[in-house]
């Protein structure tokens, strides 16, 4: 989706908001679980936009709160 985006400044960018490192968030973690709530999940939807991700909306990251799955829709990668 974007060339900005990579699995490694996906996997910061969360881990910034969550107030952790990036390696402590496993692949298969749920988000909401570790404490990202909808007000961050929305600065990330506005973060990953302006990054290139235009087409990103809420609902895309909200229904499987889990990194790989956002990774591979960020990035066309699948896990």
């Amino acid at each position: 989706m974007s060339q900005t985006l990579s699995p490694e400044s996906i996997r910061a960018d969360i881990a910034e908001l969550l107030g952790c490192e990036p390696d402590e968030i496993g692949a298969d973690d749920n988000l909401v679980d570790l404490g990202l709530d909808s007000m961050r999940i929305m600065v990330l939807v506005e973060r990953w936009r302006a990054a290139g991700a235009t087409s990103l909306e809420f609902p895309d990251l909200f229904e499987l709160p889990e990194l790989s799955h956002w990774t591979a829709l960020l990035t066309g990668d699948p896990a």
